[in-house]
């Protein structure tokens, strides 16, 4: 995990040592997976985007963000984001509580 250039208060390093200290226990290989479908608007008219993120605590510590969307016009696409660094990690946990 990357802690460089990270200005934590005292309460998150304390976060982070807890989250870190419980990593391989409790995180480790964990996912969440969320969908859901929202309609929009483009040239061609009226879609339904149906969308799927996923949540996966890696190997190493961090967190893999997936992005996969499906549009009922045949539009689709992905995207995936590594998250190691320590600010990131903090942001997420306390979004998550």
């Amino acid at each position: 995990m990357d802690v460089s250039a990270t200005r934590l208060t005292d309460q998150e390093a304390l976060e982070l040592a807890w989250f870190v200290d419980d990593y391989d226990q409790t995180y480790r290989g964990t996912s969440h997976t969320r969908t859901r479908s929202r309609d929009g608007w483009s040239s061609d008219g009226r879609y339904t985007r149906h969308e799927t993120f996923t949540e996966t605590f890696t190997d190493e510590i961090g967190i893999r963000f997936d992005y996969v969307y499906q549009d009922d016009d045949g539009q689709s696409g992905e995207s995936s984001e590594q998250v190691t660094d320590a600010r990131r990690i903090i942001d997420y946990l306390r979004d998550r509580r």
